[in-house]
This record gives C-alpha cells, sequence and structure tokens, in this order.
C-alpha cells in the first residue's frame, strides 16, 4: 500500500537528508539573518513537483502541498536558526561561518521537513486536504520568527500543527511524547539599581549597591519557595551582575538581569508584581533607588491531547511501544507556542544520542552533534502521523496505518 511506500522512500531518502544536514551545517546563520539558508530552503522546494513555494518573511520559507480531495490543512514547522557559538567538533563538515553553529539540532530538523516534503510531494494525489511545510527563522532570539509568521498568515485555516526537536541527550530510535505542558515560558528581567558610589573604606557614607544587589538576588529566590504554590514549575534565576571598576570603590549604580520561566500563565502574571515589590522593599529598606524592566517572551509550549495521542500511536504502530517514552516538561522554552496558540497541536522529540560515537554533549554546547540515524526516524513519524492524521480528520475512524 501507499503506506507502505512512503516509509520505503525515507529508508532510501537517507542519504540526501543528511547531506542536506551537513550543508546546513556547514552554512550556519544566526537567527533573524538566515538569508541564504532561506534561499537554499527555497531553492530545494522548487525542485519537487506539486509544491507552491513562497517567503511569508525575508528569511523563512513555506510551502504548500494541496491534495486533488479536500480535508483537513495540517502544517509542519522545523526551525533553521543556528547559534552564536565557536565550534569545537571535528568534523568534515564543521562550521565554515566564525562564531556560528548549528548546537541546537535546527540543520537536522530543516533536512527532515525537506525529506518529508520531497517524499508526500511525489505522492500529492493520495494527501486528503493540504499540508504546509513552515521553514521558521530565529526560534533562538525573542520576539522569534514564529509570531511573525503567523502575522504573515501562515496558519491561516490550519486545523492542527506538529514539530519535533532533536535531543541528543536521548538514545537514538526512541521518541517522546508529553500531552499538556511540555514547555516553560521564558520571559527576562532587566534591573538597575542606583546607590551613592564611594570609597570602600567608608561604606557608611555610601548606599552599597553591591551589598543592595546581593541582598535582592536572595530574596527573589523567595519568589520561588514562598510567594508561589510550591506544586507550581517556577525558575527565577539572575545570570548577570555589574557593578564596579576596581577594588577599592564602592560603585554607585549595578545592573542585574536574567530569566524567569513558568508555565502557569496566572503565575507568569504574578511574577512580576511580586518581584518589583521585593526589590522594593529592600532598596527602600537601604536608600537605594532601581528601575526594573520585565519583558514577557514566548509563551508555554502545551500540547494537545488528541494530536498527541495521534503521535504516540503512529510511533507504537512504527517501533514499538519500548522506542516510546513519556517527556518531563522542560522549563526551557520555544516558539513553537506561537503556532499552537492558532491550532491545537503537539511537540515532540526525536532521540538523537549516541555514545559510542560520543554524540553526548547537551544542546547549546560547542561540541553539540546528532545521530544522523535520528534523521530517518523523524522523517517516518512526521509521514505516519501526516497520513494518520488526514485520513482520520481526528475522529475514530479506523487508523490508516496497517500493520
Amino acid at each position: 500500500m501507499v503506506f507502505h511506500t512512503l516509509l520505503k522512500e525515507a529508508e532510501n531518502i537517507r542519504d540526501q537528508v543528511v547531506a542536506w544536514r551537513r550543508y546546513l551545517h556547514q552554512h550556519p546563520e544566526l537567527s533573524f539573518a538566515e538569508h541564504e539558508t532561506a534561499k537554499f530552503i527555497e531553492n530545494t522546494l522548487r525542485s519537487f513537483d506539486h509544491l507552491v513555494v513562497t517567503r511569508p518573511t525575508p528569511t523563512s520559507v513555506m510551502a504548500r502541498l494541496v491534495g486533488e480531495s479536500p480535508g483537513k490543512i495540517i502544517a509542519v514547522r522545523a526551525d533553521i536558526d543556528a547559534l552564536p557559538i565557536q565550534e569545537e567538533n571535528d568534523l568534515p563538515y564543521y562550521s565554515k561561518t566564525k562564531g556560528a553553529m548549528h548546537a541546537c539540532g535546527h540543520d537536522g530538523h530543516t533536512a527532515m521537513l525537506l525529506g518529508v516534503a520531497k517524499i508526500l510531494s511525489k505522492y500529492h494525489s493520495f494527501i486528503k486536504g493540504e499540508v504546509r511545510f513552515l521553514f521558521q527563522h530565529a526560534e533562538e532570539l525573542p520576539p522569534g520568527g514564529a509570531e511573525e509568521m503567523v502575522a504573515a498568515g501562515v496558519m491561516n485555516n490550519v486545523d492542527l500543527v506538529i514539530g519535533a526537536h532533536l535531543q541528543s541527550t536521548v538514545e537514538v530510535g526512541k521518541v517522546g511524547v508529553v500531552s499538556g505542558p511540555m514547555l516553560a515560558s521564558p520571559d527576562t528581567f532587566y534591573l538597575t539599581i542606583s546607590g551613592k558610589g564611594g570609597h570602600a573604606a567608608e561604606p557608611h557614607l555610601t548606599v552599597d549597591t553591591i551589598a543592595i544587589g546581593a541582598q535582592v538576588i536572595t530574596n527573589l529566590q523567595h519568589l520561588v519557595s514562598r510567594y508561589v504554590n510550591p506544586m507550581e514549575p517556577l525558575v527565577v534565576s539572575v545570570t548577570k551582575f555589574i557593578g564596579g571598576d576596581t577594588h577599592n570603590v564602592i560603585p554607585g549604580t549595578v545592573e542585574l538581569c536574567g530569566t524567569v520561566r513558568s508555565i502557569n500563565p496566572e503565575v507568569r502574571q504574578q511574577v512580576p508584581k511580586y518581584m518589583e515589590q521585593i526589590i522594593q522593599g529592600i532598596t527602600q529598606a537601604h536608600g537605594a533607588e532601581f528601575e526594573l524592566k520585565y519583558d514577557f517572551g514566548y509563551r508555554p509550549v502545551v500540547n494537545d491531547e488528541k494530536v498527541t495521542q495521534i503521535v504516540e500511536e503512529t510511533v507504537i504502530e512504527l517501533f514499538g511501544p519500548e522506542m516510546l517514552y513519556q517527556i518531563k516538561p522542560s522549563m526551557s522554552a520555544d516558539d513553537f507556542s506561537a503556532f499552537q496558540n492558532q491550532s491545537p497541536g503537539t511537540y515532540f522529540n526525536i532521540g538523537a544520542g549516541n555514545k559510542s560515537l560520543g554524540i553526548v554533549h547537551p544542546h547549546h554546547h560547542p561540541k553539540f552533534n546528532i545521530d544522523e540515524d535520528s534523521l530517518e526516524i523523524g522523517i517516518k513519524v512526521f509521514i505516519g502521523t501526516l497520513i494518520k492524521t488526514l485520513n482520520l480528520h481526528l475522529n475514530n475512524e479506523k487508523s490508516a496505518i496497517k500493520k
């Protein structure tokens, strides 16, 4: 049947997908600057049949595959940007761009989706409805590219959306799913504390911003331990503290910044208020002033139960239940949530680690890499989920995937 033919195509196209991934790995581009990457994706897609290719934004690409009979509209997303990291891998396809590296697997995401597009474009007559392939820019840098693509209309009339992330810390062959909350919202705060500088030997004549800043850092942890229900996930991390120029001068100003991660929208809205309350109390007690800027980042990634179930069933039918694992929600973030805010969807993980090959380094590490066998697995899960969904139409009909 057609489904088994599609799976065989995924095996046959493996070398091409690996080649695409390696080319992209050699030529990384940072967020909002993916001009050559987008051009490569566009040109590759235009070499396939039956696709309508457009550029929703200057550095993103969308391809539409419209079947010959009506049905659901399904969107599939891959992020395409790299990170400002100098690669330390000794690979024949290491990054040729100084200070930039695909250290999060986006090159693999892009290659997989190109593979899915190529395979399905050959069988467009089998497609019921429409598949939209979204190659999204700037996932790594807020405000992110997903919101821009949504504003450009890529999600208009879409019934559901799916996406995946390669995971170097999970054994290749495994596929992870979770229903409900998966990833947190990544908010950022910037704090300036102003006091009175002076000689370090005469601290009584100063308003010591270093000491005050240290108290602020310590007391901000009360947000997690005392202000919020302990059953609610919350992370508050101060990641930068700048102040002073030498050993014997107390600075008049210090700057702090950090990140707040949460999943519950109500908790997320409460944090800036509580944070300002704590900072105001400490600075006022010591005669200092402050200025707090709080930026809301991406929304939490929350997976739809029905769509997640379809992915889960697909993985079990393709690879067996032993290859499926349940993801534990993480305080990391991804702007895939912008697409989920428009239509129900799910984001799943594809294992890409391999200890025997030394592929053990985490994401955003200068030695990050993936086992490229994961690319074929990802393509099969995408194709299986798409065919299953386009036939099921999210109802209780018998699965289109046969054993």
